[in-house]
């Protein structure tokens, strides 16, 4: 990764969504997606008085199926990733630079997956509750009440209430 980015290099590509299994496996039905696109630019910042900073620049875009919420019929979503990663030495310095800065910081490694990274950074962009803005069929309405008036619980106050009345 130093290498890279004193070389400044950018690698760019196309994956299909299969190749990234943990995205392909919240993938639902059988809705054929565009490939998943990334770019990456490492990049060595200087620093006065001190060793360069690495960087990563990240894009990346996919389309994903997901189960709406509300009617559970598959709902293609865009997702894209656009983010800085600052690299540092060690996981401590990592941990104490993430936690006082709004930059993304990861401990470097000896060797970069930029597969698994990438793949990590689209599932943290999905959304937590994916729906439809208007699910394609109205959502069913069951034909009899949830609790008929033969089942009904009595009301725990009222137990209660009869409880300390006998006191």
């Amino acid at each position: 990764m130093a290498r890279s980015a004193r070389d400044a290099d950018h690698l760019q590509g196309e994956w299909p969504l299969a190749s990234l299994p943990r995205l392909a496996e919240v993938h639902v039905g059988d809705v054929p997606v565009p490939p998943v696109r990334w770019s990456a630019q490492a990049e060595l910042r200087p620093v006065l008085g001190g060793e360069g900073e690495i960087w990563l620049h990240l894009q990346a875009s996919a389309e994903v199926a997901m189960p709406c919420q509300r009617c559970l019929a598959p709902v293609r979503l865009p997702v894209s990733v656009d983010r800085w990663i600052r690299f540092v030495a060690g996981e401590a310095q990592a941990e104490a630079l993430d936690a006082e800065s709004e930059d993304d910081v990861l401990a470097l490694p000896r060797w970069l997956d930029l597969a698994e990274l990438i793949e990590d950074e689209l599932l943290l962009a999905l959304p937590i509750v994916p729906r439809h803005d208007v699910c394609p069929a109205p959502l069913p309405i069951p034909e009899q009440p949830l609790e008929e008036e033969g089942d009904a619980r009595p009301n725990p106050f009222a137990v209660l209430a009869q409880l300390k009345s006998r006191s």
